[in-house]
């Protein structure tokens, strides 16, 4: 894989706000310490962040309102032809001799050069194979008795003025760069060259992979933040190579074959760890990213309301909003605010927005959950919202659907299941049945009061 292929740090699938910052913010610091081993004369990788999902519309404002760019959406990890071309090819104008063609070869010790366009585009290949043929062919010519040496040797003496143009190979693989790895290889290992183009939109070539590229298949780095579970991860996971993880859910299944940074801590939020490292190695925290760490921290804690809020989440907060210089509170509350819009928002986001698949024996449960300062409004919305929630475990054969619509104003949820309703009525002792479902005061936490008692029933 080539040395500058970034690390990605992504967060969770059906992202909320923590998992989207945590990744702005460690890929931000990850970067910093970077320039730190660079300017020591060492070596070091670059790290992007990205997402699974939709930004949330606090994510969105958070990120607008501070000039950050949203990460970009990857839909898998899996090796992409991208990491194993060879970028900016070597390139010849149709209209170059095959004795320039020669030297170019020879000189950057390659096999094959892109044959281009009078406008700079794609035209077709050049490789030494072609080249080789042409004077292998001469001398068959002479082995055979058809002309005699001298003529044959002048043949090939003026060949070398003969434009590129002449022998080019047009009938060449072309690939997307982002396209799947292995589906790459075999369709160049059925290619009659041993070579494959990479072209851009316009047409212009920018990689060139051969068969010898392809054969140790690269792994793609990845940083894990706010979830350590396969179920979680990003598709594709299982070929990755993890590198780090930072999170503050429970252990989960991701493996890895060599021993990594594994922070994990019971705090409110991932982007306290986060906080906590920019501390932990003195790297300043510019007011834009301490605004989005701040709002996810607040978000994730209900605005420090919720029981797995701790003392540590409390003094990144302080610090955080130090740099900004406003009220946790009044901020969390505002980023809050920006959710809204509940009465005509899609029935799918509203429910699947915020939700997470968790193994339960040998089932499969989903837990969703909705905060609002409107919580009214949402309850109108319940028969679509129970449909919705029936349609999910119909298609994907969860054992039950639970959502929590939890009210930060009243601290509280409302929770609406749809399944094997008697698994959630057991283990919390309430009747969970029929419409308006059951109100669950003091239940903030998913995590810790939720997902944590039914997977420990």
């Amino acid at each position: 894989m080539p040395a500058s292929s970034p690390i990605i740090v992504v967060g969770h699938r059906n992202p909320d706000n923590d998992a989207i910052c945590s990744a702005v913010g460690y890929a931000y610091l990850k970067n910093e310490l970077a320039r730190r081993e660079e300017a020591s004369g060492r070596p070091a990788h670059s790290y992007q962040p990205a997402r699974l999902g939709p930004l949330p519309p606090e994510t969105a404002w958070v990120l607008e309102s501070n000039g950050l760019p949203a990460p970009d959406v990857i839909g898998h990890i899996h090796a992409r032809v991208l990491d194993v071309m060879t970028p900016d090819p070597i390139s010849i104008s149709r209209n170059a001799t095959l004795l320039e063609a020669g030297r170019l070869l020879r000189q950057h010790n390659i096999r094959a050069l892109v044959v281009t366009n009078d406008d700079g585009t794609y035209r077709g290949l050049v490789t030494t194979r072609m080249i080789a043929e042409r004077y292998i062919a001469a001398t068959d010519v002479l082995e055979a008795g058809g002309a005699n040496e001298m003529a044959v040797a002048g043949d090939l003496i003026a060949s070398l003025g003969q434009k590129v143009e002449d022998i080019i190979e047009t009938d060449v693989l072309v690939l997307d760069k982002d396209g799947l790895l292995k589906e790459a290889v075999e369709d160049l290992m059925a290619s009659a060259l041993r070579e494959a183009v990479v072209l851009d939109p316009n047409g212009f070539a920018i990689g060139i992979v051969t068969r010898s590229d392809v054969a140790v298949r690269p792994r793609r780095r990845v940083i894990l933040v706010d979830h350590n579970e396969t179920r979680q991860a990003v598709p594709g996971i299982e070929e990755a190579e993890v590198v780090e993880i930072v999170d503050h859910h429970r252990i989960g299944d991701v493996t890895t074959t060599s021993p990594i940074k594994f922070t994990n801590l019971p705090v409110g939020s991932s982007a306290t760890i986060v906080t906590m490292e920019f501390r932990r190695f003195d790297v300043e925290i510019p007011p834009a990213i301490a605004a989005v760490l701040l709002s996810a921290i607040m978000t994730d804690t209900v605005v420090l309301k919720s029981p797995t809020a701790t003392y540590v989440d409390r003094e990144q907060v302080e610090h955080l909003a130090g740099i900004l210089g406003v009220d946790p509170v009044e901020f969390g509350l505002s980023v809050f605010r920006c959710r809204g819009g509940e009465a005509n928002m899609p029935v799918e986001k509203l429910v699947g927005a915020d939700s997470k698949e968790f193994q339960l024996g040998d089932a499969t449960v989903l837990i969703a959950q909705r905060e609002t300062v409107d919580l009214p409004g949402v309850m109108k919305r319940e028969q679509e919202i129970r449909e919705e929630m029936r349609r999910l475990k119909d298609v994907h054969g969860y054992e039950f659907v639970l959502l929590m619509v939890t009210d930060i104003v009243a601290e509280g949820s409302q929770l609406l299941c749809e399944g094997n309703r008697r698994i959630v009525n057991r283990v919390f002792d309430i009747e969970c049945t029929g419409e308006g479902g059951t109100w669950m005061p003091g239940v903030l936490s998913r995590k810790k009061q939720v997902a944590a008692k039914i997977l420990g029933a």
